[in-house]
């Protein structure tokens, strides 16, 4: 397999993982008052932000302009900033009053997750060592 394989088969990998813990933690989030539905969501947008992201990086990571990888890191990260502020203003908007701040933290702490797994296989691609 090559680098582009095992990294989607690691984040499917991620991505099966937390969605099982939601589907099997709903009782202990519920508890607690935590949305499990907007953290499947969550969950969902950020596979597939991280998936789209890591090909444009990749495919920018084959330019022999390193201004090209500069500019699709910081493009991706100001779309994924944006799609994450949206989501968290329209989830605001749809629920009013059962606006459940717990859940959205969670949804940071499992974007940073994903990030920090893309980050690794990118770093991994990566093998200029004047970059």
């Amino acid at each position: 397999m090559n680098a582009r394989q095992i990294f989607l088969f690691q984040l499917t990998l991620l991505y099966a993982a937390f969605s099982l813990l939601l589907l099997g933690g709903h009782a202990f989030l519920l508890k607690r008052g935590i949305d499990r539905e907007v953290l499947v969501i969550a969950n969902s947008i950020i596979y597939i932000m991280g998936i789209i992201a890591f090909l444009l990086q990749q495919k920018a990571l084959e330019d022999k302009n390193p201004q090209v990888f500069v500019r699709s890191v910081m493009a991706t990260m100001m779309i994924r900033m944006l799609i994450c502020v949206v989501a968290v203003v329209f989830y605001k908007f749809l629920s009013g009053d059962a606006f459940s701040s717990t859940a959205v933290f969670i949804s940071l702490f499992l974007y940073l997750i994903y990030l920090a797994v893309e980050v690794a296989a990118i770093m991994k691609l990566n093998k200029n060592k004047n970059g």
